[in-house]
């Protein structure tokens, strides 16, 4: 007797097949997420460049904290070494701010420092008082295309703590008795010939500079407001040219405290045409 097998319902390749409907939603869930992706995509990116930015914006405050820091030059005081005047675009320079944390500044080094108080007398501050343009210039500050709002100074170590510094107009500048070579000095810029005015100013001294602190002065010798311009209880007078400043009664308040050196001037680091190392000439080594 023959079997007969006959096909059910159930093994018929139509009942392997989805439904309409089941089709039709596998569909839109396909273009739902194809569609959905791009857009996951641009929020991925954007959170990661958001954290990039934070990232780079903690490691830089912390080079211009712990490292280096630019600062804008304001005055002309150490010309020509570092251009600077009112009203003009001075050179911003790049401060190393590690080197001090290993060894003690050098004659010779140019220095970024706080004033001491004796020197903020008079000192107005150049911020506005418009809190939104107050801000503005604090963060332009901190990148060096503002002058800090605080008697930050540069200058040049001349004498260290324990040496003498003095200056006559027979012998002019000297530290411990030994008269100075000092290459940086310009004639057209100080507008007075150093070899005839040796001193550029009135005579000082002598004055031993405490262990600890640093007797700094101006490349710009006749309009530098430096260690000579502190050192005296006595204020300044009409007939300053005709006494001798700095005879030792005020040595603190002529003299630089070294906690208060905030770096040392490696290099300029704008405008272009200046871009260049500072060097640090020692004076007291001669030619």
């Amino acid at each position: 007797m023959t079997e007969t097998t006959g096909s059910s319902p159930e093994n018929s390749p139509e009942a392997d097949q989805p439904e309409a409907p089941e089709v039709a939603e596998a569909l839109e869930a396909d273009a739902t997420e194809a569609a959905e992706a791009p857009d996951e995509r641009k929020h991925s990116t954007l959170r990661e460049s958001v954290v990039l930015v934070a990232i780079a914006l903690v490691l830089y405050y912390l080079v211009l904290t712990f490292v280096a820091r630019p600062y804008l030059i304001p005055s002309e005081s150490m010309e020509p070494t570092l251009h600077g005047c009112h009203g003009c675009v001075g050179d911003r320079i790049m401060v190393d701010k590690v080197t001090y944390r290993f060894s003690a500044p050098r004659p010779g080094d140019v220095v970024v420092f706080r004033g001491p108080p004796a020197w903020n007398v008079g000192y107005k501050s150049i911020r506005s008082d418009t809190t939104a343009v107050r801000w503005v210039q604090n963060a332009l500050s901190f990148i060096g295309f503002v002058p800090p709002d605080e008697n930050d100074l540069v200058k040049r170590v001349i004498a260290v703590g324990g040496q003498t510094v003095q200056c006559r107009n027979d012998t002019g500048l000297t530290v411990d008795g030994k008269t100075l070579d000092e290459p940086y000095l310009n004639p057209a810029t100080l507008m007075v010939d150093p070899m005839v005015y040796p001193c550029l100013g009135p005579e000082f001294g002598p004055v031993t500079v405490p262990d600890g602190r640093l007797w700094v002065m101006g490349d710009n010798r006749t309009h530098s407001s430096d260690s000579r311009a502190h050192c005296d209880t006595v204020a300044i007078q009409p007939d300053l040219q005709r006494r001798t400043l700095c005879t030792g009664e005020n040595v603190d308040a002529g003299t630089v405290p070294v906690s208060n050196v905030i770096g040392k001037t490696r290099f300029i680091a704008w405008p272009p045409s200046r871009w260049g190392p500072v060097r640090a000439i020692n004076p007291q080594q001669g030619p």
